[in-house]
């Protein structure tokens, strides 16, 4: 009777297990891109965040959304950094980031992502390839040509940059903070969980940035505590020359440019493109 009574009290346990196991499985499916995008919906214009010459552009997507996006043309032959950022926050935050490259003498063209920065619609990978195709065609349009752009991606906007890239003719990519894919990095954080089966975006960075065929800038920090080294190492493994890897010594997710990543740009873009501001 009594050893009855414990098998079913195991049996009743594992269910239990099971159930509560299936219940998280389906919260990350529906609500994961909740855990990977975390927008600031409000709007802001470049004259609030105390910018100078920087102009606000309306991107009309072919799918009928409006993208916010801030643009500091480049001084008379020096590249425009078509920059994507991470994943929190919006064009607003990025604020200093931007004074900071316009100041060194670089265009700057940062798109908000849909969600963002009173940017329309939802974010998803897809959509911020397609808008991140659609903000290069647009540089290209008014007259900046593939030889003066220079693909720029933060944390997130390392997987957006490194596939217009491969898409697109360019003179240099820029990685801060990059990751090999997300999967991997779901993986590394939610391993009991079938991530393969569950994603929705990958941002399999990976698989493409050996079709990038411009000189590679990677830039992590020894202390990144979202995106280990071993994913940038990954990466960088992955692409061809030539490349450049930078690990800044106590540099975290979000500080390099604490730590000389703007005197680092610098020096790269010199070598590598005519007019890349010494």
């Amino acid at each position: 009777m009594g050893g009855s009574m414990i098998v079913r009290g195991i049996i009743w346990i594992a269910v239990l297990a099971a159930g509560l196991y299936a219940v998280s499985c389906l919260g990350l499916y529906l609500f994961q891109r909740h855990l990977l995008y975390f927008p600031d919906p409000a709007h802001y214009t470049p004259e609030q965040a105390g910018l100078a010459g920087v102009q606000e552009i309306s991107l009309a997507t072919p799918d009928g959304e409006r993208l916010a996006a801030w643009y500091k043309p480049a001084r008379p032959g020096a590249p425009v950094l078509l920059y994507f950022h991470g994943n929190g926050g919006g064009l607003y935050l990025r604020r200093e980031r931007i004074e900071a490259l316009a100041s060194a003498g670089y265009g700057v063209f940062m798109p908000g992502y849909r969600g963002y920065s009173g940017s329309t619609g939802s974010p998803s990978e897809n959509a911020l390839i397609a808008d991140g195709l659609l903000a290069y065609d647009y540089l290209n349009a008014h007259g900046v040509a593939p030889s003066q752009i220079v693909l720029y991606g933060e944390s997130l906007g390392t997987g957006v940059a490194a596939q217009v890239a491969s898409l697109r003719q360019v003179s240099a990519v820029v990685l801060e903070a990059p990751y090999s894919s997300i999967a991997a990095e779901a993986k590394a954080h939610y391993g009991i969980f079938p991530i393969d089966w569950l994603l929705f975006d990958r941002f399999d960075s990976a698989a493409h940035i050996g079709r990038i065929n411009a000189p590679l800038l990677i830039m992590h920090g020894s202390q990144d505590g979202v995106i280990s080294a071993s994913s940038a190492h990954a990466l960088f493994d992955a692409a061809k020359e030539p490349k450049e890897y930078a690990e800044f010594q106590g540099g975290g997710h979000n500080d390099l440019f604490d730590f000389g990543a703007l005197e680092l740009i610098q020096r790269f873009l010199a070598k590598h493109l005519a007019g890349g501001l010494p």
